[in-house]
């Protein structure tokens, strides 16, 4: 479980396939203080960390993450946005961030607004659902408020220190971008579903044979 709050980035230096899989080599400062099992969300997305070197470190994502964030993308070089998991009695800065990329957004626009900056981005419609008008999301990991939102877009207000310490500053109108929408809403909207289908309490919550 994560907060949305970066702690550091890390640069990519190394890729590996092994089958369907990608092994990915990190140097970061983070890096002295983790330890092998250890959750790490980059740009969002929760990954487990393999080996510990140094200043350098290895994770690998399955196809399953590969196909539903920018990750198959990533190439040495990259910076990537870091944050180790929540501890019990840490200050929830941000929001829930489980870690768990939902889909891929483009970003349509960045404008610089004399003091901050502000980015448009679209998503597929059928995640709609799931957003609304100044609510928490989780953008390559970075707990942000959106606003302007439509049936398949929002906006993001960065400010200065979020623009200088996270890779938000080399997201252009087009780059891609990691999506994870707030994890209450998507039990709010599940269960909304479930009542609106008029499906029995006892078949909600019965477990499967």
């Amino acid at each position: 479980m994560f907060t949305g709050i970066i702690e550091a980035q890390g640069e990519l230096k190394a890729i590996s396939k092994k089958g369907n899989n990608k092994t990915f080599r990190m140097a970061s400062p983070l890096a002295s203080g983790l330890s092998v099992d250890q959750s790490l969300a980059h740009d969002g997305v929760c990954l487990t960390i393999e080996s510990v070197a140094g200043d350098f470190y290895e994770v690998t994502a399955i196809a399953e993450t590969l196909l539903k964030s920018r990750l198959g993308e990533w190439k040495p070089g990259d910076l990537i946005n870091l944050e180790r998991s929540i501890q019990p009695n840490g200050r929830l800065d941000g929001h829930i961030v489980q870690g768990h990329t939902d889909t891929i957004a483009h970003c349509t626009r960045q404008e610089n607004r004399d003091g901050s900056w502000e980015y448009g981005f679209e998503f597929p419609d059928s995640f709609s659902h799931l957003i609304i008008e100044k609510g928490s999301i989780a953008v390559n990991g970075i707990s942000l408020t959106c606003f302007h939102v439509t049936q398949n877009s929002f906006s993001v207000a960065i400010i200065p220190y979020t623009f200088e310490h996270t890779n938000m500053r080399t997201i252009k109108p087009g780059s891609k971008v990691n999506i994870e929408f707030d994890l209450i809403g998507k039990y709010v909207a599940r269960i909304t579903l479930l009542q609106k289908n008029n499906i029995p309490k006892e078949l909600i919550s019965q477990k499967p044979e």
